[in-house]
């Protein structure tokens, strides 16, 4: 193999001036045609390779060449300042290309859907070819790929999913894991299966960018594995704040106005603790730009805040003018993303950020302020690159943790495990877990699929978990879908799965246009609840796309909806749509509005949320959830939040999301009858939940003579066909509860 790609090198560039004196793969220098596509060069690629020859990442472009070729696992060392997500695809691409592709092409992952399209794009632009051919990207909901296709970059989570049809990677010579120090739980799990896929693909090389010290970490855990370092240039002068960050929001506007006012050149980047304070900061400067004087010249704020499946916007270019400033604002997730701007003199750390944690014990997340780790702050320095500054509001002799903290310890990992049993049955073996999860966390997952009946009595996946691993939703909400097709309501779910799946719909009104906002959001409010409005919402955007004289954008913004939101979510439902298609379960015929399709949405979702469901215990909407005996409010944007006094406030309820904060709300809410919860959950869940009044109340219902068990025989449901609240008092726990489980 190092033949051949001695061999390509030479036919690539061969040797004359125009190489670089100290021997770098002078990729095109002389030759004109490509030999990716068989066209000859542009000039702009002779222009963009000039610039690529300055990262500082082809300071050791041999050296990694020769380690990749004698090595399965490389790991190399550096920011993304140093070019390494553009420059290390190419080099294995150009290698696969010398093998003839017999090993396979070339895959790099990603940590966010952004980063994927940018750098598929700005890498088929220094290639000189073109997207969606030679080089494609694959991100959730989007594929821009060909048979063509030599680098595909996409998202972590995107190539696990693959690994369901394709469990050893087979169509790929060098796999390429980038940002692996951002610890996502996609990029440890793939981290842990390639180790043993390593072992399966003796001819499969593995490529992992990273900065310490998970670098660090990755060698301790292998064995002879080279360790290629990248400097990037000269760090920006440091400067740190003595006093607390207590105030540390208000204080990074107030310091970005003053690097306005002193008039040098340069953008700012400002890192806040959630998206949250990026929207609330954005809306400060848009109201301060109008009061600062015209000789200061213009500043742009510009949020940089990726929302859950959609695209960052694209900033804005900027001006001719020298007086024009854009400021950046992001959240923690954007320290080490490709930067498409050279402009950024100035950087602004808060030090903090907020996290979702997940308590296994009580099945929700907890909003919590954390300071960020060494790890993230030494990235941010590096940003303004050696003529800026970057401000630190904390102090210097802050105590920060090393390395970012590993997202398999603070998330619900029931998906995971899902994922990692199917992969038991295709052949792999246990995940060689860098920091294996909580084992409470473990077993809260293993309860969970147990009870969705996703597992058999061996502990295995059911021939049900097997059906739900093919399905891109979570366990929950994938049980839910299945459940819909006995139900006849698959149409209906599809589209609650689907608007839940993508960005919230619902945009935030400007200021003084809330009261406007909300009364053109009661039009689609359904008296059942939440997941109702949320087809009705659905329904109406579709009608407004066939209706000939209407613009989808123009009444989105009208009704105070969010189009690109409810594009994804038509995206989403068209590929679940798929899905059921390809594993032969049966769509039913929409029927929405009437009093059976009703009962039966709710009989499927409580298929999948039996286990989050809460009761007013006051009549006030004070909510008791059963599972962990928490008190909760319905979210304000909710239905019932939103107009108590018109729909009121139902008794029983189930729950898509609850988050421990300051209202411990709960979002997405829909009536239910507590008879129906008894047909539907299992026996066993029910006897496991901890005493309460609700339960006392519940147990009542099931079992009105006062018997403490139900016995082995199977009754019949009374209420198939009904509506749920025309339920009579006594119900019959039926262990049939529906075909599919």
């Amino acid at each position: 193999m190092s033949e051949k790609i001695n061999s390509a090198e030479s036919d690539i560039c061969p040797k004359s001036e125009e190489c670089p004196a100290d021997g770098l793969f002078g990729f095109g220098d002389d030759l004109e045609i490509n030999l990716f596509d068989g066209l000859p060069f542009s000039s702009r690629y002779y222009k963009l390779l000039k610039k690529r020859k300055t990262l500082p990442v082809w300071t050791v472009r041999y050296e990694f060449e020769d380690a990749l070729v004698k090595n399965q696992l490389v790991v190399l060392s550096g920011t993304a300042k140093t070019g390494r997500s553009t420059q290390i695809p190419q080099w294995c691409a150009e290698i696969c290309l010398s093998a003839q592709y017999q090993s396979g092409r070339v895959v790099c992952t990603q940590t966010s859907r952004q980063q994927a399209v940018d750098l598929a794009l700005c890498v088929a632009d220094e290639m000189d070819v073109n997207i969606g051919h030679e080089v494609g990207y694959t991100i959730p909901h989007e594929t821009c790929c060909s048979a063509d296709t030599i680098l595909r970059y996409c998202t972590d989570d995107m190539l696990l999913r693959e690994m369901m049809s394709d469990p050893f990677l087979e169509h790929y010579g060098v796999i390429i894991i980038d940002q692996a120090h951002e610890r996502t739980v996609s990029t440890d799990i793939l981290l842990g299966l390639l180790k043993d896929i390593l072992l399966q693909r003796p001819e499969l090389r593995v490529v992992v960018l990273a900065i310490p010290p998970m670098t660090d970490k990755l060698l301790s855990r292998y064995s002879s594995v080279p360790l290629i370092s990248v400097q990037a240039s000269t760090p920006a002068g440091v400067v740190h704040s003595n006093s607390g960050n207590k105030d540390y929001f208000f204080s990074a506007l107030r310091l970005v106005l003053e690097i306005h006012r002193t008039k040098e050149e340069g953008d700012v980047v400002v890192f806040l603790a959630s998206n949250e304070e990026v929207h609330s900061a954005y809306t400060i400067l848009q109201r301060e730009c109008t009061r600062l004087g015209a000789e200061l010249g213009q500043m742009v704020p510009v949020v940089l805040c990726p929302v859950q499946g959609q695209l960052l916007p694209v900033p804005p270019e900027q001006q001719g003018s020298t007086g024009c400033r854009r400021v950046f604002l992001s959240s923690q997730q954007g320290e080490d993303m490709w930067w498409p701007t050279e402009s950024v003199n100035f950087v602004i750390s808060t030090g903090v950020q907020k996290k979702l944690v997940y308590h296994p014990r009580i099945r929700a997340n907890s909003e919590v302020l954390r300071p960020i780790s060494q790890c993230q702050a030494d990235v941010r320095k590096q940003l303004s690159g050696p003529t800026g500054k970057c401000f630190c509001l904390y102090p210097e002799d802050s105590k920060l943790s090393a390395e970012n903290s590993p997202q398999i310890l603070e998330t619900n990992i029931t998906p995971t495990v899902l994922f990692l049993k199917r992969m038991e049955i295709a052949g792999l073996g246990q995940c060689d877990f860098i920091d294996r999860p909580d084992p409470e966390g473990l077993m809260q997952a293993l309860e969970e699929l147990d009870y969705l009946a996703a597992l058999d009595d061996d502990g295995n996946l059911s021939e049900i978990g097997i059906i739900m691993s093919e399905i891109p939703l979570d366990p929950q909400m994938a049980k839910a879908l299945l459940a819909s097709c006995e139900y006849d309501c698959v149409s209906e779910m599809l589209t609650i799965a689907a608007m839940l799946s993508a960005p919230s719909c619902f945009l935030e009104p400007p200021a003084g246009m809330t009261h406007e906002a909300v009364q053109c959001h009661r039009k689609f409010q359904h008296p059942e609840g939440d997941h109702f409005t949320l087809i009705n919402i659905y329904n109406a955007f579709k009608q407004c796309q066939r209706e000939q004289y209407l613009n989808a954008s123009k009444w989105c913004q009208n009704y105070f909806l969010d189009h690109s939101a409810l594009k994804t979510a038509e995206s989403i439902r068209s590929e679940l749509t798929d899905t059921l298609n390809r594993i032969e379960l049966p769509i039913s015929e929409p029927s929405f509005g009437t009093k059976t399709n009703t009962h039966n949405i709710k009989r499927a979702l409580l298929a999948g949320f039996f286990m989050q469901i809460a009761r007013d215990v006051d009549g006030s909407g004070n909510y008791f959830i059963l599972t962990h005996k928490h008190m909760a409010q319905v979210h304000p944007l909710s239905s019932y939040g939103a107009q108590p006094h018109k729909l009121g406030m139902p008794e029983w309820v189930v729950f898509h999301e609850y988050t421990l904060s300051e209202n411990n709300c709960m979002r997405t809410v829909s009536e239910i009858s507590p008879q129906v919860f008894l047909q539907i959950a299992p026996v066993y869940f029910f006897y496991n939940l901890p005493p309460s009044e609700s339960k006392d109340i519940l147990q009542d219902m099931l079992d009105p003579d006062g018997a403490s068990k139900p016995n082995d025989e199977t009754l019949k449901d009374t209420t198939d066909g009904s509506d749920a609240n025309e339920s009579c008092a006594v119900v019959t726990q039926t262990y049939d509860r529906c075909v599919i489980q």
